[in-house]
């Protein structure tokens, strides 16, 4: 009896063979351009191997920069998968390689087997190198490493299966992999099979390649699409800055590898922002945010789930980078506000004094206008009062002339003050006595309205050489504003004191304060919160423009409910090398600590 050999057939079983295999490597390579995480490509991977080869079981042995690895799925009925880290790993050529240094014969192989270290081409090694057995009952040589296999040693290799092939490819950057295809059939795999499973194996290592490239590649996206959405936010002048901290924090998660479980969390000078799913457990990354020299806070990275078996590391190193791009932006943002703020601050102060510059100069102008006739006015209201007999009601009628005239030269006369064009006669001048004769004029009016003066002024101060009656014109003005915020009562402390270069005198009241918008107006003449025909709206500007005349500056601190501190701060000029006030003790070469308020100024007293 003749077997009839149909070579037709035969070369359309090969050709279709040759089509699907071809088929499953595009779909592998497809599948790897899409950049998905190794786990994921690693099981979509091992599903379409499964599906295809009909192998009872799937390993692979890879490794991915510093960290190698295995990954093995078997089909009893439902499939599972298997993931393992690798360590220690065996050394060939002087290169790691994925496989344990355990001593057994199986890691051996494999890694002969990856290392090209088996001669092609006998009973068990294919020519293109990979080991491959149909069963575990005939003994086989696998020279040089092993020259001979019997059934224990088969079985140990084959483990539960009949069958089994270990098929190496190449990956880049002169690493290798090893692909195991598993059966329990008996002489499952042929010469011609193994063949075309080599190039489905240079395929996968290709694709291997191109997967972990194309998810470098997205997350590098990733991570300067969060820089570029964080820049875009920072542009947004209008954007406050509470906003603009708590943008950033939303943005920062979808930039790392692991969205799903990532949160973020700002803190700048203890100011604390979070990303609305923020847990606050978990493994963090972090970066300080540091501008003009100092650590003003952090910003950090959270992932509140565990760490992937088949990752390195949790953190990629570009995304240290990335929160350390973070940290620098935010340090930028906060120090362009505040230069912003500093500049708008300035303007402010430039087109405030330009407007005290042009009302001083309408104020000189007004002033002299009208001193002419308001003293003809009074000095004929004054002479028409002396007349004899007059009527009651003229004579009262002239009294509310004079009164209001009084009134009008005296707004004229802190005009003049207000402009600076009212003489000064400087002398030496010892602040603390002008304090207490400011005080001595308006105490009867204190107690009347249950005002209780506390005095802290300092002996023995530096003199200055200033216009007394000029800065008795400043305490006597802040004092009546201090009283007026007092209706129901309160206390007045008055304190005088030096500094190295300055003196200081602060009148503190405990009335209704100010709000800051009001504090920012106080100082513009004829700006006033008392009803009409109380107040002038003079008597701080022209405090702040005596003050300023004598080289000095007011600094007020306010809150509504609070009451009100004013600081009159004066410049004390400069003394010649070795000179001292005469009322001076000499100094004490056993102080050499820094000195508190009462011991720089022991003569201080309180008085009430």
């Amino acid at each position: 009896m003749r077997t009839v050999i149909n070579l037709q057939s035969i070369r359309e079983t090969a050709v279709k063979l040759a089509t699907d295999f071809c088929i499953l490597s595009r779909r592998i390579l497809r599948y790897a351009n899409l950049g998905t995480p190794r786990a994921d490509f690693l099981r979509e991977v091992s599903r379409m191997l499964m599906e295809f080869s009909r192998c009872d079981g799937i390993g692979l042995r890879m490794r991915d920069g510093d960290l190698f690895y295995r990954w093995e799925v078997t089909d009893g009925g439902e499939e599972s998968f298997l993931c393992e880290k690798l360590s220690p790993v065996l050394k060939c050529g002087g290169r790691p390689v994925p496989c344990l240094d355990d001593g057994s014969l199986l890691e051996r192989l494999f890694a002969a087997v990856m290392c090209r270290q088996v001669e092609p081409g006998t009973s068990c090694i294919s020519p293109g190198g990979s080991f491959w057995i149909g069963g575990a009952d005939r003994p086989l040589e696998c020279p040089p490493l092993f020259p001979k296999l019997g059934p224990d040693e088969l079985r140990e290799l084959a483990g539960d299966f009949d069958s089994v092939a270990f098929i190496p490819f190449e990956l880049k950057e002169e690493s290798r992999g090893l692909l195991q295809l598993k059966s329990h059939a008996a002489d499952f795999f042929t010469p011609s099979i193994i063949e075309f499973y080599e190039g489905l194996a240079e395929a996968l290592g290709v694709a291997v390649s191109d997967r972990r490239a194309q998810y470098a590649l997205r997350e590098r996206v990733k991570e300067l699409s969060c820089l570029y959405e964080i820049d875009e936010l920072v542009q947004e002048q209008e954007v406050q800055l509470e906003d603009l901290l708590l943008g950033i924090v939303e943005l920062m998660p979808p930039a790392w590898q692991f969205p799903e479980m990532a949160s973020a969390r700002l803190v700048v000078d203890e100011r604390v922002y979070e990303s609305s799913n923020f847990k606050g457990e978990g493994t963090s990354l972090r970066s300080d945010i540091i501008y003009d020299g100092q650590k003003r806070g952090f910003v950090e990275l959270v992932y509140s789930g565990g760490q992937d078996p088949l990752e390195a590391a949790l953190f990629l190193e570009e995304e240290h980078d990335l929160i350390d791009s973070i940290a620098r932006h935010i340090s930028l943002v906060l120090e362009r506000r505040r230069t912003e703020e500093d500049r708008r601050i300035l303007e402010e102060q430039l087109r405030h004094a330009d407007r005290l510059a042009t009302i001083g100069q309408l104020g000189a102008g007004v002033a002299h206008e009208l001193n002419e006739p308001l003293t003809a006015i009074l000095g004929f209201a004054q002479l028409s009062r002396k007349a004899p007999e007059l009527p009651e009601a003229v004579e009262r009628d002239l009294e509310r002339i004079i009164n209001s005239t009084l009134h009008a030269r005296e707004i004229v006369k802190k005009l003049l003050i207000f402009s600076r064009q009212m003489p000064t006669q400087k002398t030496e001048v010892n602040l603390s006595a002008v304090a207490e004769e400011g005080l001595s004029l308006l105490e009867s009016r204190c107690e009347k309205q249950g005002v209780k003066v506390v005095r802290r002024l300092a002996a023995d101060l530096p003199k200055i050489t200033a216009d007394p009656s000029q800065l008795l014109q400043v305490v006597v003005n802040i004092v009546v504003n201090a009283v007026q915020a007092m209706p129901d009562g309160g206390k007045l402390t008055i304190t005088t004191r030096a500094d190295a270069d300055s003196l200081e005198l602060d009148i503190e009241d405990t009335g209704t304060g100010m709000s800051p918008e009001t504090v920012k107006k106080i100082f513009i003449p004829f700006f006033t919160t008392k009803e009409v025909g109380h107040g002038t709206g003079l008597g701080l500007p022209v405090a702040h423009g005596i003050v300023s005349s004598h080289g000095g500056r007011i600094e007020v601190a306010s809150e509504p409910g609070r009451g009100s501190r004013f600081t009159v701060i004066l410049p004390v000029p400069a003394r010649p090398f070795g000179a001292r006030n005469q009322a001076e003790d000499p100094p004490d070469p056993e102080a050499t600590h820094r000195k508190t308020p009462r011991e720089i100024h022991p003569a201080v007293h309180d008085s009430e």
